[in-house]
């Protein structure tokens, strides 16, 4: 944080000279970010301060310089995938099942209901370890920062259930169009439970540490509320929108990935204020272990883990060493050689913090015609200086912390 120097008309001078002029106090401007450790990314707000309270709020995007949509524009479908990784990187492979299914959603692919319940695990593995890092941080911004070390460890588990199945950890490039490259090996499924065992215990123990706190219930409850109606207003979904009350979520109003087959409850708070923000996130990853174990029990059998759709399912890596058509197959597909139909759709999933969207628009040929990405932190991240305004600077971080804005999602 520090001084910045804005344009000489700048409506902050203006509110500087009148405060001077009714009672000769000084009011200040100050930088929170683009580079403060607290605002957990690359993004700038330029505030107007009296003493330590917040008078108002100018935010600033733009500081990653990544342009993924139209870098997308410009490549053939598998190839967009790792861009997907990088947007909230909290939860990579809930983003990249959420563009498999826009393509199988435009080529009109059916994909085996033992691979969706596959994705299903993934996917609220993927929601876990977004609302896990949530939450921890919002401990360390409030001053707690043994909850954070003692539960992180189990993030790390998720990943190696993650490297497992693709290879990857943080930035997964997960499945194939029609499902996962290879089947999962027995033993992705023995990390699942081991994590299954162990984690409900911390995570009780975790909620244990915040719940009643008498200090975090002072730093969360009534700081940086929203009402349900300007929630909405302003294009609020996830956990941020539940908190205010309102009980949408995309696996129940728009079903996909077999979510229809699994129970599971959606919670929601009253307030919208930071607390209610956190107590969303801690039930939605309980709701998440009983869909996990769910899908577990309700599994189908044999082995099938993608979809027949050999001109755009990629053949298997050794036969492409070895055979000259799978090679051949293989060029055409990542290269984009295979037509797509001419169309415009929209898919939206459940992400780790609201709704994620690909709007696509398709001409035939071998790279989107257009690409949008409904990132939900982008959209947040508009309400925020209205949220903070009247707050003190320490409340700032912590109404921050509690969106989980992702800056990775900012500058799409």
């Amino acid at each position: 944080m520090g001084k910045v120097v804005l344009p000489a008309d700048h409506r902050y001078y203006k509110y500087i000279e009148e405060r001077h002029n009714e009672d000769g106090s000084e009011l200040a401007i100050l930088n929170l970010g683009p580079t403060h450790p607290a605002t957990h990314g690359i993004f700038q707000n330029i505030l107007l301060m009296d003493g330590e309270r917040i008078l108002d709020a100018e935010p600033t995007i733009g500081y990653i310089h990544r342009a993924f949509e139209k870098i997308a524009e410009n490549r053939p479908f598998y190839q967009i995938t790792p861009l997907t990784d990088r947007m909230n990187y909290c939860s990579s492979p809930i983003n990249n099942m959420a563009w498999w299914m826009t393509i199988e959603k435009l080529l009109n692919i059916e994909v085996p209901k033992r691979a969706q319940y596959l994705r299903v695990i993934v996917m609220e593995l993927a929601r876990i370890t977004d609302h896990l890092i949530c939450n921890s941080i919002l401990g360390v911004d409030t001053g707690a920062y043994t909850g954070f070390l003692y539960v992180f460890q189990f993030r790390e588990k998720v990943y190696e259930i993650y490297e497992e199945i693709c290879g990857a950890r943080l930035t997964t490039n997960m499945g194939r169009i029609g499902g996962f490259e290879r089947d999962w090996s027995p033993k992705a499924f023995e990390l699942l439970d081991t994590f299954l065992k162990e984690f409900p215990i911390a995570w009780k123990e975790f909620e244990n540490l915040f719940t009643r706190n008498r200090i975090f219930i002072d730093r969360t409850v009534n700081v940086g509320g929203i009402s349900a109606e300007k929630a909405m207003a302003y294009g609020f979904t996830g956990p941020n929108l539940r908190a205010a009350g309102v009980d949408y979520d995309v696996r129940i109003a728009q079903p996909y990935s077999s979510y229809e087959d699994f129970e599971f409850n959606v919670p929601v708070g009253k307030s919208g204020d930071t607390y209610d923000r956190f107590c969303v996130r801690n039930a939605e990853v309980w709701e998440s272990l009983s869909i996990i174990r769910q899908a577990l029990d309700k599994m189908p059998e044999g082995n099938e883990y993608h979809a027949d759709v050999p001109d755009y399912y990629l053949p298997p890596k050794e036969d492409v060493y070895n055979n000259m058509e799978a090679l051949i197959y293989h060029f055409k597909i990542v290269m984009g050689e295979v037509p797509v139909p001419v169309a415009e759709i929209y898919h939206p999933v459940e992400g780790g913090n609201g709704e994620l969207g690909f709007y696509l628009v398709t001409d035939g040929s071998r790279t989107p015609y257009r690409l949008h990405f409904r990132r939900p932190c982008f959209i947040y991240y508009q309400a925020y200086p209205e949220m903070i305004k009247g707050a003190m600077l320490s409340d700032a971080i912590a109404i921050l912390s509690s969106l989980n804005v992702i800056a990775g999602e900012l500058d799409a």
